[in-house]
C-alpha cells in the first residue's frame, strides 16, 4: 500500500461539529450581551483552538478579563453539549473500518481540546484510532508540526509512509511543517476552491477516495 500510516484532523474531517460549536459560542455571547454569530460565520473561525476561535467571536476590544470569562463559558457549555448534533461524515465510519481491516494505523491530530478530542473518537471511532490527541498546553498547536511528530514517533511512523488528512490550510501546513503528504477533504469547513489556493495537492471529495489512494 502507499501510506500505511493515516492521521486525520478531526473537526470538518472526521466530525461535522460545527452545529454545536456555533451553539456554545453563541451561548457565551448571549451571557456576555455580545452579538451572536450565524453557524456559516463559526465555521470560517474555526481551525486554530478554542482560544483562537473566542478571540474570533468577540469583539476586538475586549477586555482580558472579559475574554477569559467568555473562554470559560464557550468551554464550560461545550463540555455539555459537544455531542448534541455532532457526528462523522457519510461513509467515514465505512473508511476507517475498511483501512483498520488492511492493517493501516490511524490516529487523531487536533487543535480542538485534547478532553473533548479523546471523547468524541471513543465515542465513534472505537478500535480504529490507536491513539487521539488534541491542544495540550505544553505543546504548540497547528499548524506546528509538533503534536503530529509526537504522534508519530508514538506509533513508529515513517514520514514517506505517513498520509495527513484535513480539511483547511491550517492542515496542509501542518503535513508540510513535518514532511509527511497532506491530502484535504472537500466536505469539511473550508470550500474546496480555498484549499486549492492554500496549495492543496491532493483534493479528496469521497471516503472512498482516500481508501484508494491509502491502498494504491
Amino acid at each position: 500500500m502507499r501510506y500505511d500510516s493515516v492521521i486525520y484532523d478531526l473537526d470538518g474531517t472526521l466530525l461535522n461539529t460545527i452545529d454545536d460549536l456555533a451553539a456554545s459560542v453563541n451561548h457565551a455571547m448571549r451571557t456576555f450581551g455580545y452579538p451572536e454569530h450565524s453557524v456559516a460565520a463559526v465555521c470560517r473561525m474555526v481551525g486554530n483552538g478554542m482560544a483562537k476561535l473566542m478571540h474570533s467571536a468577540l469583539p476586538a476590544d475586549v477586555s482580558p478579563e472579559r475574554f477569559d470569562e467568555a473562554l470559560a463559558a464557550f468551554k464550560a457549555h461545550y463540555a455539555l453539549h459537544s455531542n448534541d448534533l455532532t457526528c462523522p461524515y457519510p461513509g467515514i465510519c465505512e473508511l476507517l473500518e475498511s483501512l483498520a481491516q488492511e492493517g493501516v494505523k490511524q490516529a487523531v491530530v487536533s487543535n480542538k481540546g485534547d478532553p473533548f478530542v479523546k471523547e468524541l473518537c471513543s465515542r465513534y471511532f472505537g478500535g480504529c484510532i490507536a491513539l487521539a490527541v488534541g491542544e495540550q498546553p505544553d505543546v504548540r498547536r497547528k499548524p506546528h508540526p509538533d503534536s503530529l511528530l509526537k504522534v508519530m514517533a508514538q506509533l513508529g511512523c515513517e514520514p514517506e509512509r505517513t498520509l495527513y488528512v484535513g480539511d483547511s490550510d491550517v492542515d496542509i501546513l501542518t503535513a508540510s511543517n513535518a514532511g509527511v503528504d497532506c491530502a484535504s477533504v472537500t466536505w469539511g469547513f473550508r470550500p474546496e476552491e480555498e484549499l486549492a489556493a492554500a496549495g492543496a495537492s491532493i483534493l479528496i471529495r469521497q471516503p472512498d477516495e482516500l481508501r484508494r489512494l491509502v491502498l494504491s
